[in-house]
């Protein structure tokens, strides 16, 4: 799973969508010179996170692969073998509402490698022999509710060593390794499977969470935790969680986050049967499903070298727009080969992370930015999970390609509005922090 300063990222003087000229500047927030992607890594606190992501990253597939695998050959049910995948989304929102003050409240290396720990003590038990299948599903889902923690404390911890638009790119690169694992990640791990028992592979996620531990434990320094004070945790985490969706800026970021990945998702949740129908069979059903993880790195890689920072926002509302209208094509009944372009386009167009990941850092007030960033987390996965559960269910009676229509036609009416108020909201004291 997967931090020198205490300032915010130093944007640039290009406003986020409907911020007034006269506003006050975040300090720092003077334009810097476009970054480039071997300009994070000279970094030097930078280098040991990114590779604690990986290990991470690889840890997570591995432990996906492996545990379905697991439940499948002692059960035989498919039912439990979705419950299993479907414990990795549904506890976000939980965690994120909840506990997302953990973020902010304790020094961010301590909440890292405790979370790391955790991690790997749970995945221990699992891959204990004689550990029952109701146990194991318990342990899945209180590894899912201390990812978001960790991803929100990641994220905000990134801002704090990472300045300008090396910030922007920082949070590019574990994006890009995140999705690249989706590519290669899940086929390597079948592979392993051929000659490991899913209980041993899982010494293979032990490792990793281990070794993340590590590298985050004596590859960072300390920093100290945002907030000080007692109180109620729980209490403290939805209070926050209110005042964040009581500013309408922030609100309008979390969607423009949120939405186009929930209706994008549901094409990967129906991409079996429509490869089926296809004829295209399992390896159509892999391109399918690299399709749109392919896109999105070169997306973001094309945007991160090419661009400077000021091009990225300018385009970053456009791209949201257009993010789910490939799939409207769908209801023509695509062939394999022009449903793969249409995948890879609404990949291409999620470059526009690049543009928010700015805003949304500027516009949260430091002190939450820990518990903000553990939201956003949690909706995104969240709402993934929503997104596929119910096309699921819609491409149970319609056929897939009409599905997938479908969430692109709804998805581009959803979108819109929010995209509006992204345009139109103010950004300097868009939330107060308490």
């Amino acid at each position: 799973m997967t931090t020198d300063s205490e300032h915010s990222p130093r944007g640039g003087n290009s406003t986020s969508p409907g911020r007034s000229e006269d506003a006050p500047i975040t300090p720092g927030s003077t334009e810097d010179a476009p970054g480039k992607y071997g300009a994070v890594f000279a970094v030097r606190e930078f280098r040991p996170i990114f590779a604690a992501h990986v290990l991470s990253v690889l840890g997570s597939v591995f432990a996906e692969v492996s545990l379905a695998v697991l439940v499948f050959r002692e059960t035989g049910s498919a039912l439990l073998t979705a419950l299993i995948f479907a414990l990795g989304f549904l506890p976000y929102a939980l965690s994120g509402i909840l506990l997302s003050g953990i973020s902010d409240r304790f020094p961010t290396r301590r909440v890292l490698v405790a979370c790391d720990l955790v991690c790997a003590g749970c995945v221990t038990v699992m891959a204990v022999p004689s550990t029952p299948l109701a146990v194991l599903f318990v342990l899945r889902t209180s590894v899912s509710m201390v990812t978001p923690l960790f991803t929100g404390a990641r994220a905000a911890s990134l801002a704090d060593i990472l300045h300008g638009d090396l910030f922007v790119l920082g949070r590019s690169l574990v994006r890009i390794v995140s999705q690249s694992s989706q590519i290669i990640g899940y086929g390597v791990g079948g592979l392993v499977l051929v000659w490991l028992s899913p209980r041993t592979a899982l010494c293979v996620t032990i490792g990793t969470f281990l070794s993340s531990a590590l590298l985050l434990r004596f590859g960072t320094r300390p920093h100290a935790a945002r907030v000080t004070g007692g109180g109620a945790m729980m209490r403290d985490s939805i209070a926050s969680a209110g005042r964040l969706f009581g500013s309408p800026r922030i609100r309008a970021l979390l969607l423009m986050w949120w939405l186009p990945p929930m209706f994008c998702v549901v094409a990967e949740g129906v991409a079996a049967p429509f490869a089926a129908a296809a004829g295209a069979g399992s390896a159509g059903f892999g391109v399918l499903l690299a399709a749109m993880p392919a896109g999105t790195v070169i997306g973001e890689l094309t945007a991160g070298t090419l661009l400077r920072p000021a091009s990225r926002e300018r385009i970053a509302i456009p791209l949201a727009a257009l993010s789910t209208v490939p799939f409207v094509c769908f209801v023509v009944h695509p062939s394999l080969p022009f449903a793969i372009a249409l995948l890879l386009c609404t990949g291409l167009c999620m470059a526009y992370s690049l543009g928010i990941d700015k805003w949304f850092v500027l516009d949260v007030p430091e002190e939450m930015r820990g518990r903000a960033m553990s939201l956003l987390a949690a909706g995104v996965m969240t709402l993934q999970g929503v997104g596929m559960t119910v096309g699921g269910a819609v491409a149970e009676w319609a056929p897939p390609y009409a599905v997938i229509a479908g969430a692109g036609a709804l998805g581009t009416v959803s979108v819109l509005p929010v995209l509006k108020s992204v345009r139109h909201t103010r950004r300097i004291g868009a939330v107060s922090p308490a």
